[in-house]
């Protein structure tokens, strides 16, 4: 599972590679509106201690921020396996037990992906024909959901391929990235053992 997972374990096929390039470009976005978000917030309570001002409509704006952080990393974490993981559970189990538990996994996040994608493209519609509105800077509320619905589409490619990865893992009882099998035998770029 996740333990020992080498910082450059990347995919090496063609669809892995671009998945993981589209991902880990997202969470870098993601990982930019977070600072954004905390500059803007310190600015915010600087300027309130001192009482010289603060921003106005900064509850709208760091919600809309985490919304843009959040859905940014949900790809990335998934393609590198670094979701919520119960490991301390299968730590003692064989390696098929463990990619087989991940397979289990990755096809319920899948179908968890796809309802909630389809219930946030219903929402957004509705905040859309609704007109509903951020109170404070008077905003439409559904300019964030296309990019999250967009997210969620690449969340939902990107554990696909996780669900694939775990098919061909199971059948082969080893991990693709060698630093998370049992015995460190090495595997090559087509996932069969050496």
């Amino acid at each position: 599972m996740s333990e020992g997972l080498a910082q450059d374990a990347r995919p090496t096929d063609k669809v892995g590679r671009v998945l993981y390039w589209l991902s880990e470009l997202l969470a870098l976005l993601g990982g930019f509106v977070v600072a954004i978000m905390a500059i803007t917030i310190t600015v915010n309570v600087t300027g309130r201690a001192t009482n010289i001002s603060s921003i106005s409509g900064i509850i709208d704006m760091i919600e809309l921020g985490t919304c843009t952080a959040v859905f940014a990393f949900l790809p990335y974490c998934q393609m590198i396996r670094a979701n919520v993981i119960v490991d301390f559970i299968m730590s003692k189990t064989p390696t098929r037990a463990k990619t087989a538990c991940d397979l289990l996994g990755n096809a319920m996040y899948l179908f968890l992906g796809c309802l909630l994608t389809w219930r946030l493209i219903l929402g957004g519609h509705d905040m859309y024909k609704y007109n509903e509105m951020f109170a404070t800077t008077e905003l439409p509320r559904w300019y964030s959901f296309p990019y999250a619905a967009l997210c969620m589409f690449l969340l939902i490619a990107v554990t696909a391929y996780t669900v694939w990865r775990s098919i061909e893992e199971t059948k082969q009882g080893r991990f693709f990235d060698p630093s998370l099998n049992d015995d460190n035998e090495e595997v090559n770029v087509r996932g069969i053992v050496d």
